[in-house]
């Protein structure tokens, strides 16, 4: 089982579209945001120096939106084992009272930094968010 990791958002008015919500690309960035602490937070610091991610899919489902001030928790896990150098990634945005508004699944390729090339994820890279805490 994926080991999930959790975060806050708060919609500020520089992420407030005409529509008076929460701007589409905002999602985008909260759900690369998110990623990026769970792999910082859970991954092996040396891992951390040796690669990096780049995502080569999006796909969004919007349920609902949220205004200025409010706020959503965050959740992301790992919903299957890698396939080569990519994973998929999960993340749901709920509000307050447990409703998902806006939910994000996105495939990550890993690339290592010293050649820029992609790599097959090793069982020892994965293996930091499929243990529970």
């Amino acid at each position: 089982m994926s080991a999930r990791f959790t975060r806050r958002f708060e919609a500020k008015p520089e992420h407030i579209d005409e529509l008076g919500h929460v701007n589409n690309i905002v999602w985008l960035g909260w759900a690369q945001d998110i990623a990026t602490s769970h792999w910082k937070a859970r991954a092996d610091p040396a891992h951390v120096e040796a690669y990096f991610w780049v995502v080569t899919r999006h796909e969004v489902d919007y349920r609902g939106n949220i205004g200025a001030g409010e706020a959503v928790t965050a959740e992301t896990w790992i919903p299957d084992a890698p396939r080569g150098a990519r994973f998929d990634r999960c993340v749901s945005f709920s509000d307050d009272a447990g409703k998902v508004l806006v939910s994000v699944r996105s495939t990550w390729a890993m690339l290592d930094k010293a050649s820029g090339r992609l790599v097959r994820i090793r069982p020892d890279v994965a293996a930091a968010f499929f243990a529970e805490e």
